[in-house]
C-alpha cells in the first residue's frame, strides 16, 4: 500500500539528514588533515632549496646534465688518492668515514683499494691541478675550471661514479670547504642554491663544516621514498613529508 504523501516526504527529510550531517563531518576532517599535512614556513625552504640542487647540475655540458634527481642508487665506496706533498688523506678519511652515520639511506665505506671505489678523491697540490683534472676527464685539451671540482657520471638509474678534485696547498679554508663541497656534490646534490646561507652549496657563503642544513638536505636526498631518475613533479608530492621527517630527525 503506498504511504501518504506527507510521510513520504518527512521520511525523505529524516534520511537526508544524516548522509547531509556525514559529508559535513567529511569535509571538515579532509580539512583538518590537508592543513595538517600542509608544511610549515620553514618546510617549504627546506623543500625548495632541495628542489634547487637536487634536479639541476651547476655546470653542463661536458660536466653533465638531466633534469632529474641524480643519488647513488647502491653502496659507495670511497678511495682516496692523496697526491699532495703535505699528505692530507687522514683529514679526508675521518669526513669520509662519518657520512654513513649522518646521513640515512647512504651506505658508504671508505676502501683501501681505489680499483673498487666507485666515489674516488684526489688529492693534489695547485700545481698538478690541471693535468689530474684532465686525466679525470679524459680530456688533455681542457682547462679544469674552479679552486676544486668534482665530476659526477650519471644517467636515470642513479650515479655511476664520481671524483672530486681536492686542492691541499692553499690553506685549511679552502681545503675543508672543498672537500665538504665536492664530496657532497658528488653525492647527487650537483646545482648552487645561492640563497642558502648556512649552506656549501652557496657559493658565496664560507661555510667550513657539514651543517645542519646540509645535512637534511643529504638525508633528505637518501631518503627511501625518493628513487634515481625521478623529476621534481613526481617526487614533489613526497616532500612535505620527507622534509617534515627529516627535519625532525636531524639535529
Amino acid at each position: 500500500m503506498a504511504l501518504p504523501q506527507a510521510r513520504r516526504r518527512r521520511h525523505d527529510r529524516v534520511s537526508a539528514l544524516p548522509i547531509r550531517l556525514y559529508g559535513g563531518v567529511l569535509a571538515l576532517l579532509l580539512s583538518a588533515w590537508g592543513a595538517a599535512a600542509a608544511p610549515t614556513a620553514a618546510e617549504a625552504r627546506l623543500i625548495e632549496g632541495f628542489e634547487r640542487i637536487a634536479f639541476g647540475v651547476e655546470i653542463a655540458g661536458t660536466f653533465g646534465g638531466g633534469r632529474y634527481l641524480k643519488r647513488f642508487a647502491g653502496p659507495v665506496g670511497f678511495a682516496i688518492d692523496d697526491r699532495s706533498a703535505s699528505g692530507r688523506a687522514r683529514e679526508a678519511r675521518t669526513f669520509l668515514a662519518s657520512l654513513d652515520r649522518r646521513i640515512d639511506g647512504l651506505d658508504s665505506s671508505v676502501l683501501g683499494d681505489p680499483g673498487r671505489a666507485n666515489f674516488l678523491v684526489h688529492i693534489v697540490d695547485r700545481k698538478d691541478y690541471q693535468s689530474v683534472g684532465r686525466a679525470i676527464y679524459r680530456n688533455p685539451f681542457m682547462t679544469v675550471p674552479g679552486d676544486c671540482i668534482v665530476r659526477v657520471s650519471f644517467g636515470r638509474r642513479g650515479i655511476v661514479r664520481s671524483d672530486a678534485l681536492i686542492v691541499a696547498d692553499e690553506g685549511d679554508v679552502l681545503f675543508t670547504r672543498c672537500l665538504i663541497e665536492e664530496v657532497l656534490q658528488g653525492l647527487g646534490p650537483l646545482d648552487d642554491n645561492p640563497d642558502a646561507a648556512d649552506s656549501v652549496f652557496n657559493d658565496t657563503s664560507t661555510l667550513t663544516r657539514f651543517s645542519r642544513y646540509d645535512r637534511i638536505m643529504l638525508n633528505m636526498l637518501y631518503d627511501t621514498r625518493l628513487m634515481p631518475g625521478m623529476t621534481a613533479e613526481t617526487a614533489g608530492p613526497l616532500l612535505p613529508d620527507i622534509a617534515r621527517d627529516t627535519r625532525r630527525r636531524v639535529r
